[in-house]
């Protein structure tokens, strides 16, 4: 094993808390902010899809948020001035790291190529990583391979960049179905359980749901496992 690829939203990243946060403090306690957020998480894979199906050209994940929170914000019955929808939108590059994240990260740099493998696009994963300290080597993901996960180009071709075989690779997801996608294409897998991804409420993703490579309550756990 060589490279280590990273799903960012959930499983480095607490999307959830940060993103209410940033709704209530720019469109006031009278919005249910945890809703909000919930609502426009769920507009991310039907936005993909457009791309992934073919009727859409390659669109960068900030474009699709920002066309996914106008469409939130309507129906809500918020009014923000455009600049503080810009804002609002760019809270996707200010999110908070789960506290195993650094330590993990940092304990696995020592002896792998760490990466992410993000639906992010290049400038929101490099401003999370400054704003949050998250240790990179490169930054990788759906952008520069244009493919969105779980399409194998975005797996096989990510590998290509850093010139190794998929089996050279391993995906570190808290979400099955992108472990799954991966396997398919040859990485080997490691499942971080996130089981407050979405709240206290969380039905899904609780628990590795086949026998993945590793499964893990967090990244530090990982690097444990993996001798670092």
């Amino acid at each position: 094993m060589k490279a280590l690829l990273f799903d960012v939203f959930g499983t480095v990243v607490d999307w959830h808390t940060s993103v209410a946060r940033e709704v209530r403090s720019m469109c006031g306690p009278d919005v249910d902010s945890v809703a909000f957020a919930d609502r426009w998480r769920s507009l991310y894979q039907p936005a993909m899809e457009e791309v992934r199906s073919g009727r859409r050209p390659f669109t960068r994940l900030d474009v699709l948020h920002l066309e996914s929170l106008r469409l939130v914000l309507s129906e809500f019955g918020v009014r923000l001035h455009d600049n503080d929808v810009d804002v609002l939108n760019r809270s996707w590059h200010r999110l908070d790291p789960w506290p195993d994240s650094i330590p993990g990260l940092t304990r696995l740099r020592t002896e792998f190529i760490i990466a992410p493998l993000s639906n992010g696009n290049v400038s929101l994963l490099l401003d999370m990583a400054k704003n949050a300290g998250l240790p990179w080597d490169a930054i990788l993901g759906a952008e520069p391979v244009q493919a969105y996960k779980p399409m194998p180009e975005a797996y096989l071709r990510t590998a290509d960049l850093l010139d190794l075989e998929p089996s050279e690779c391993m995906m570190v997801a808290a979400h099955n179905s992108d472990l799954a996608a991966a396997a398919g294409c040859g990485f080997a897998t490691a499942f971080v359980a996130r089981p407050l991804e979405h709240g206290p409420s969380q039905t899904t993703d609780l628990t590795a749901e086949a026998e993945w490579t590793h499964s893990v309550d967090s990244i530090d756990s990982l690097a444990t496992r993996l001798g670092c």
